[in-house]
């Protein structure tokens, strides 16, 4: 069911266990924003969650973009609690490799961070992304607020538009609140991977569709 060619989903009794806290400690500062990963973050900043693969090269994307102030890798929306890579890569968590921004809309909206997130990814592909097969290689968003929920299936809609133009299938893109879906932190040497390690693996590309300037539907 878990290893064969298509991978599937496990319900929360086919799930491993997990356990009641981290087996690891989380770096105090990003290493190249050089602020805090853990919360609380300042007033006045917001938290948004991104699955668009491999969570190595997506991070990247992210920490390159004006007014994000920190973001971290990890795991969501699956099962187990405080799961390892290990565990997650099993495909018995149910976890998909997000990264968690945190930034301040008053130099970067949500929306163009959403713009970002299409173009890095191809969100028509499942549980896999490119080469990276596994249900922890979903596309998903998980919004934080009712704006965010309204803004991610707008934009997905927009972008449904174009990428069928252009011959793509249906977006399987997760779009869920945050909220029942813990965030935990991956482990300290996934954490900014690419910064620390210039020449590794990076699984990140997008379809070459342009995302809608805005990702807001015209009508």
């Amino acid at each position: 069911m878990f290893h064969g060619r298509t991978p599937v989903l496990p319900t929360p009794e086919q799930a491993l266990p997990g356990r009641p806290a981290p087996q690891f400690a989380l770096p105090d500062r990003h290493t190249v924003l050089g602020n805090p990963l853990a919360g609380p973050y300042p007033d006045g900043l917001e938290v948004a969650d991104f699955a668009l693969g491999c969570f190595w090269g997506a991070e990247r994307k992210f920490w390159r973009t004006d007014g994000v102030w920190t973001t971290l890798a990890g795991y969501q929306g699956g099962h187990t609690p405080h799961p390892t890579y290990e565990e997650v890569c099993s495909g018995l968590t149910g976890h998909t490799e997000v990264v968690r921004v945190v930034f301040d809309p008053s130099v970067v909206a949500y929306t163009t961070l959403l713009k970002l997130f299409w173009e890095s990814h191809d969100p028509t592909q499942g549980f896999r992304q490119g080469n990276d097969v596994g249900t922890q290689y979903r596309s998903a968003l998980y919004t934080h607020s009712p704006a965010q929920a309204a803004a991610a299936r707008s934009s997905r809609d927009a972008y449904q538009e174009v990428l069928a133009g252009s011959g793509y299938g249906a977006i399987t893109t997760e779009i869920l609140p945050a909220d029942g879906r813990p965030f935990y932190p991956a482990e300290a040497y996934h954490q900014q991977y690419l910064d620390k390690n210039p020449g590794g693996y990076c699984g990140i590309g997008g379809t070459g569709v342009s995302c809608p300037v805005g990702v807001v539907r015209a009508d």
